[in-house]
């Protein structure tokens, strides 16, 4: 068996590049117009949390808020699951954003 056979490539073999699903990409259009929905969401759920952050944060210091911006409202609790629970149950699949109640709103490390 000749071992040099098996590892030489054919002529013409062209490596496949780029993206796995090319069909799949999104225009710059559409990205653009999804960061500016996603921008105006967030500023949408940033003003409800600027509203109540002051009155929450004595008593609800690093909770989970998660607020769903079309009715104003917002579910708090000490527990990142059970918040997300409780946002399901009464808010169902609409979108929501979840912050903590701190004084920035982040949910993370910097």
């Amino acid at each position: 068996m000749d071992i040099s056979k098996i590892t030489q490539l054919s002529s013409d073999y062209q490596p496949r590049r780029g993206r796995v699903f090319p069909e799949k990409q999104i225009s710059h259009e559409e990205k653009a117009r999804r960061n500016a929905e996603d921008s105006l969401f967030y500023q949408r759920c940033r003003v409800i949390f600027n509203k109540v952050q002051p009155e929450l944060i004595q008593d609800h210091y690093d909770w989970f808020i998660v607020i769903e911006p079309v009715s104003g409202n917002y579910v708090i609790d000490p527990d990142e699951t059970i918040a997300r629970q409780k946002a399901r149950e009464k808010f169902g699949t609409t979108m929501r954003l979840m912050m903590r109640i701190n004084e920035i709103g982040n949910c993370g490390k910097i």
